[in-house]
């Protein structure tokens, strides 16, 4: 029983060479390319909210956020390449980041924080809970608004 469950520990870890691949793939997936307009965001709304910093406050408060920035994003794109790496094979992280370093995938990715900003436009507006509500409301004339 015990070298059963230590079987199933040891193939529960990922190998080096998964985990390797598995963060390569997230530094060139979406979430990497959306972490950068998010920091781009909240530090424009962190400056537009202390009106009273100056123009140097201003820049010192984006280098500290360009160093906090760092840190959490390859915190968060490390747990994303160890979510990789548990729950897709060898073969397939090999394939994927395989494609990552094609010419079409560098497009891609350049591509990406365009492409997401345009996403995000055209959802502006969409409340898909009310939408639900309205429908449900709609069917089965239950949750209607008073």
């Amino acid at each position: 029983m015990v070298s059963l469950l230590l079987l199933a520990a040891a193939t529960a870890q990922p190998s080096p060479e998964a985990l390797r691949l598995g963060r390569e793939i997230a530094g060139s997936g979406t979430l990497a390319a959306l972490l950068p307009l998010i920091k781009q965001q909240q530090v424009g709304e962190l400056i537009a909210a202390h009106r009273e910093l100056g123009v140097s406050d201003q820049a010192q408060l984006r280098v500290t956020a360009d160093r906090v920035f760092a840190s959490g994003r390859d915190r968060i794109l490390d747990a994303e390449g160890r979510a990789y790496a548990a729950n897709l094979s060898l073969s397939d992280l090999r394939t994927i980041a395989e494609f990552y370093r094609t010419t079409a995938a560098k497009r891609l990715q350049v591509a990406l924080p365009k492409v997401i900003q345009s996403t995000m436009g055209a959802m502006q507006g969409v409340d898909f809970k009310a939408d639900v509500l309205a429908a449900y409301c709609k069917d089965a004339g239950k949750l209607c608004a008073k």
